[in-house]
């Protein structure tokens, strides 16, 4: 019984390491999305297929964060 409940801790841990690493990949998705980014399409394009490289999601991330193209609607 202690070996099977040392497994599903182990399990749960690596379920939430596996969601908060998706978390931190889409980070510039997210913030794109929630600030109603002009380029937000490109942005979740590029984030999805040259995320993977560090290049491609620091650019992203640092073009999300851009508050000069935000379309800010108040």
């Amino acid at each position: 019984m202690g070996e099977a409940i040392g497994t599903l801790i182990l399990i749960i841990i690596l379920i939430a390491l596996i969601a908060a690493c998706i978390a931190l990949y889409f980070t510039p998705t997210i913030i794109a999305v929630k600030n109603n980014h002009s380029s937000k399409t490109t942005i979740i394009l590029i984030n999805v297929f040259l995320g993977w490289t560090f290049a491609g999601w620091v650019a992203t991330f640092v073009w999300a964060l851009d508050d000069s193209v935000y379309q800010r609607n108040r």
